[in-house]
C-alpha cells in the first residue's frame, strides 16, 4: 500500500500504545548520548508506529508520529501543553522568555504583538535586502576563484547579515561578525545544558563551555538592548523588524513589548532566523549538485523568473520551492518538538497523565515508512501539487503546528529563494568527497562538521 499521498495512516491501522522498554543507562551513557546527538536514542518504532511510549533517556516518554495525533496533540490540545525544561533551561540564558522559551499570558500577548510584523505583504519589503547580502556572497566567491568551501559556514555568513539588515538595519555599533561567533559559541554549549538539565543537576552547574557561554550571552544581550535603547533616543522607528516591533500593539491591551522582551524576541529571531535557514541552503546546494537534472529544472525556472524589474519574481519560482520544501523534509533543521502535559489528555483511545514528557520526532515523521514512498530519496515531486493535495498536513511540519507554529515561516522561505536566485545561476557547486555529512541534533540538526564543497563560476 502505497501512504505518499494518503491521508495519515489508513483507516484502522493506526498503532496503539506501545510500550517499549529501552534498557537502562547511566549517566556518562546519557550524557554522550545527548550531548553527541539525541535523535540515535530514539526508539526504532518511531520510524513505523504512530504511538510509542519509551523509557528515554531516563524519563516516560510518548512519541507521536500520526499525523492524526499530531494535530490532535499541537492544535486540539494545544491549552493542556507547556515547555520542557531541559529545552526551555538551555535557551533562557540568552533568549530569556521570549516566543520560543515562554507559556501562558506571557506568550500569548508577545505572540499577538509579533504575528502582523511577519505579515506576507511586509516580508516583500526585505527581499531587496536579502538579494543584497546574497550579492555580496556572490562577490566573495567571485573574488575568491575555485576553491573549497564550507558551504554552511557560507550560508551562516549570509543570513547573518540578512538578519542585521532586515531586522536591525542602520545600527551602527554592530559588530557583525563579533555577534555572529558569540551565537554560535551559546549555541555550540546548548546541549551540556540540556544533558545536566534532564539528570536534574542544578542550572548553575559548571560543563564545558559553560563560561564562554554566559559571557556569549550577556554580549549578545547587551548588544542587542544598547541597539534598541539607541533607536529609541534617535526617535527613529524605521520599517525594519526592530522598527515595526517597537510599533507593534497587542490587538487585545493596546499595549507594546517592553523592552526586555524585545530583546528576548529580536534574538530569538535571530538565533532561529540565521541558523535554521542557513541549514536549509546549506543541504540544498548539496542535494542539488548530487541531483544535476533537478539543478537544471531550478536553473531554467530561475532564467524564466528574471525578467522582473529589480530581480526575478519569487513567487514564480514554484519548483524551487518544491525543492527547498523537499530538503526540509529530509533535513528539518527543527527535528523535534517537545512538550509537556499540564493536564491529562487523550491521543486516540489513549490516555496520557499530566506530566508526562511527548515528543513529536518531526525527522522521524519526514521518513516516516507508513506516510511517506521511499522517504530517503530526494524527490521534489513530492510537493507538486497534485501530489500533494492529498497528503495529511500533519504528514510534513518542518516549522511545527497549531497556535506556535513558526512565525518566521515565510520570511525563511521568502530567503531561501532570494538567496538561490542570486547564487545558483553564477556557481557551479560540487561535493567534497562523496558521503553526505553525518546530522546531530544540537537544538537544530546540523551536519557535523560541516558542509565541504567546491565553488566555480558556471560558464
Amino acid at each position: 500500500m502505497q501512504y505518499d499521498s494518503a491521508a495519515g495512516f489508513p483507516i484502522g491501522a493506526t498503532p496503539g500504545l506501545r510500550d517499549v522498554v529501552a534498557e537502562a543507562a547511566g549517566f556518562p551513557r546519557l550524557i554522550r548520548t545527548v550531548v553527541r546527538n539525541l535523535i540515535e536514542a530514539w526508539p526504532a518504532e518511531v520510524y513505523r508506529d504512530g504511538l510509542v511510549e519509551a523509557r528515554f533517556i531516563g524519563r516516560r516518554t510518548v512519541f507521536v508520529s500520526d499525523p492524526a495525533l499530531i494535530r490532535s496533540l499541537l492544535v486540539d490540545q494545544a491549552a493542556a501543553l507547556g515547555r520542557e525544561e531541559f529545552l526551555t533551561r538551555s535557551l533562557s540564558p540568552a533568549l530569556g522568555k521570549g516566543i520560543l522559551t515562554s507559556d501562558g499570558e506571557r506568550w500569548r500577548h508577545q505572540r499577538r504583538i509579533a504575528t502582523p510584523v511577519f505579515r506576507h505583504d511586509r516580508l516583500r519589503a526585505f527581499v531587496p535586502a536579502m538579494s543584497a547580502a546574497a550579492a555580496a556572497t556572490r562577490a566573495r566567491w567571485q573574488a575568491r576563484g575555485e576553491a573549497p568551501v564550507d558551504m554552511l559556514a557560507e550560508m551562516m555568513r549570509t543570513t547573518f547579515d540578512i538578519i542585521v539588515a532586515t531586522m536591525m538595519s542602520g545600527e551602527g555599533g554592530l559588530d557583525t561578525e563579533r555577534f555572529g561567533r558569540a551565537m554560535n559559541a551559546y549555541l555550540d554549549q546548548t546541549t551540556w545544558k540540556m544533558a545536566l538539565s534532564l539528570l536534574g543537576a542544578p542550572a548553575w552547574t559548571p560543563h564545558p563551555g559553560s563560561r564562554r557561554g554566559a559571557a556569549a550571552a550577556r554580549f549578545l544581550r547587551g548588544t542587542v538592548a544598547d541597539g534598541i535603547a539607541r533607536r529609541r533616543r534617535s526617535g527613529r522607528s524605521g520599517d525594519d523588524l526592530l522598527g515595526l516591533m517597537l510599533q507593534a500593539r497587542d490587538p487585545e491591551s493596546g499595549e507594546g513589548m517592553p523592552d526586555d522582551s524585545l530583546v528576548d524576541n529580536l534574538l530569538t529571531f535571530i538565533a532561529a532566523g540565521h541558523e535554521t535557514t542557513a541549514i536549509v541552503l546549506a543541504w540544498t546546494f548539496w542535494l542539488l549538485a548530487e541531483h544535476p537534472e533537478i539543478e537544471a529544472r531550478v536553473l531554467a525556472e530561475i532564467a524564466a523568473a528574471q525578467g522582473a524589474p529589480g530581480g526575478p519574481n519569487l513567487d514564480a519560482l514554484a519548483y524551487t520551492r518544491q525543492v527547498v520544501m523537499e530538503v526540509m523534509r529530509l533535513y528539518p533543521p527543527a527535528p523535534l518538538i517537545v512538550r509537556k502535559t499540564l493536564s491529562e489528555i487523550r491521543l486516540g483511545a489513549d490516555r496520557i497523565p499530566a506530566g508526562r514528557s511527548v515528543h513529536v520526532p518531526v525527522y522521524a515523521v519526514h521518513r516516516h515508512a507508513r506516510l511517506w514512498a521511499n522517504p530517503e530519496r530526494f524527490d521534489p515531486d513530492r510537493f507538486d501539487p497534485a501530489r500533494s493535495a492529498g497528503r495529511d498536513r500533519y504528514a510534513y511540519i518542518p516549522f511545527g503546528a497549531g497556535p506556535r507554529v513558526c512565525i518566521g515561516m515565510g520570511f525563511a522561505l521568502t530567503e531561501c529563494l532570494a538567496i538561490l536566485a542570486e547564487l545558483l545561476p553564477a556557481f557551479r557547486t560540487a561535493r567534497l568527497g562523496p558521503a553526505r555529512p553525518e546530522t546531530r541534533f544540537k537544538v537544530t540538526l546540523r551536519p557535523h562538521g560541516g558542509v565541504g564543497m567546491t565553488v566555480s563560476p558556471r560558464r
